[in-house]
This record gives structure tokens, sequence and C-alpha cells, in this order.
């Protein structure tokens, strides 16, 4: 497999023992969508979002994006710190074995771990909230989620942990803490639980609005239910107002060159309305392509 030029990220040829960990290396690796002028098909989105297991456990540098959210998450697993005045907020605690990562970065912003109150996810793959029940233990965290989401959270269960779960959130809900507040839109599809959070933000006198996408990946297997909520879904994210995208991988955002955008009194890189729904677009074309085929069998 040749390497892959996509959204300004170098896609590299990705190991079997990856893809046995994401999704059978037999399945034929099709359909092929071109969106924005690349060319994607599902193991190469899959390999974009994932990397290698050093990618998944590697600390990428620590960073402010925008007012008061902050990256600290892994090369390619996102994991965001929401700094309020009456304590802080994170949001994907990522594996397990990530935590003390996670912890690390915290502390190179400036900022104590101790000081999250409140830990939300994206969805229940242990990839994104399989640390919860260790990030609760550190810091007393009230630990919220979707209660679509629920059943399978607590089926994680690392090292024989129960998952805690201390507030079952539904679509449209608010989660507030010193000024700020993130609201809940159920977006389901590549799982029937994910979570988009949005939220506002100030910066240099302006205000901007934050969506943190969960993943809109499709599944290889399309049913109606599954294709009603992922076209539910595509338009919720697409209706959301948008100035800053995130998501729960980096490569969903592009993080890698915006943040070698990133310099003192320059024009933030990250606020980037144009881009908001490049991933989405992505997606949604995966998805059609995939039932296109599917109509055809």
């Amino acid at each position: 497999m040749k390497p892959l030029h996509a959204a300004g990220l170098l896609l590299l040829p990705i190991s079997a023992a990856i893809l046995l960990n994401a999704q059978p290396t037999q399945a034929p690796d099709h359909p092929a969508v071109t969106v924005h002028g690349q060319t994607y098909t599902p193991q190469l989105i899959l390999a974009r979002n994932m990397g290698s297991d050093v990618d998944q456990t590697t600390a990428f540098p620590p960073h402010k994006i925008a007012g008061n959210i902050y990256y600290v998450g892994t090369r390619t697993l996102s994991s965001f710190l929401i700094v309020t005045p009456q304590g802080n907020i994170l949001i994907d605690s990522t594996y397990e074995r990530n935590v003390p990562v996670i912890e690390k970065s915290v502390q190179q912003l400036g900022f104590k771990f101790s000081d999250i109150k409140i830990l939300l996810g994206s969805h229940a793959h242990g990839d994104h909230q399989e640390g919860d029940a260790l990030v609760k233990q550190k810091t007393g965290a009230q630990v919220m989620a979707m209660a679509e989401d629920i059943p399978a959270l607590k089926a994680i269960k690392p090292g024989g942990k129960e998952h805690p779960v201390d507030r079952a959130l539904h679509d449209g809900d608010s989660v507030s803490l010193g000024g700020t507040t993130l609201i809940a839109h159920l977006t389901p599809g590549h799982i029937r639980r994910c979570t988009t959070w949005t939220m506002k933000i100030k910066e240099g006198g302006k205000s901007y609005n934050i969506v943190i996408n969960g993943s809109l990946r499709p599944p290889t297997v399309l049913t109606p239910a599954i294709s009603d909520e992922l076209n539910r879904s595509f338009r919720v994210v697409r209706s959301l107002p948008c100035d800053i995208q995130l998501g729960d991988h980096p490569a969903q955002y592009n993080l890698q060159t915006k943040f070698a955008k990133l310099k003192a009194n320059a024009t933030n890189p990250f606020v980037d309305p144009a881009g908001c729904n490049v991933e989405t677009d992505i997606q949604e074309a995966m998805f059609h392509a995939i039932l296109d085929e599917q109509k055809r069998e």
C-alpha cells in the first residue's frame, strides 16, 4: 500500500495487527470515494484514525486550541480539557493505559489533574472511554454519558473495574460548570449511541462555536435502522453552528497541519468554518457508496 496524502496528513501503511484489532482484515477494502480531491477506502479511513499502537499511546504535544479548551490526547486518540474557574471538564479518557499520559499533558499545561470535576465521552468504545473508571478514581469526577450508551459503557471493565456513570444524559441535555456549557447531541450511526458535543468559547473579544464530533464512520453493513440513524446524524451535524470543528480522532480535523501553523499572535488555524463539514462530507459519501454497493448485491 502506498502512502496517501489526505487533508494535509501522510497516511502510512498500516500493519495487519492494527487492522485485526479494528476490523477483519479479510473484509474487502471497498468502496472507494473521492471527496475534496482525496480518495478514501474504509481501511484507509481506519488507518488514518487509529495509526499504530505507538500513535495511540504517545502524547501529542498538549496545547491550547482556543478560549478555554485544550488538547491533551495522543497522536491518534483525542482527549480535550475544558478549563473553568470551578474546576475542569475532560472529554474522552481513551484507553486506561493512556490515563497517565493524559494526566501528564494536563500537568504540562499548568493544570491539576485532580481539578477535573466532570468526565464526558464520545461513545462506548475502549479507545475513547476505557479509562473512565481510572479517571474517576484519580479525580472523583462525575461521569456523565448518553443514556443510550450506558449499557455498552457498563460492559467496559478494564481489570474488572465497574464502569462509573453518575448522570444519564439525553439528546439536547446541557452540562455546565464554571460558566461553560456543553450541549449533548445524539448522533448515532458509527455505533448507535454516539455523542457530538457543542459549546461556545470566547477568544480575542470574539465568540466561537465549537463542534466536537463523535465518529460518523459508517459500519460495513448498513441495516435500514442504521441508515435512518446516519441520515439523521448527518442532518444534525450539518445544522450545528460551527467555527471550530474537532473530533474524537485528531485526523478528523487535521490536527497535525493546524498545530504546525499555531503561532503566538497569528491567526488561529483551528478557527476554520469552511472546514467544519469536511469530515461529514467524507463519511456521508462513504455511507452512500456502501449503501449503493449493498443494493447491487
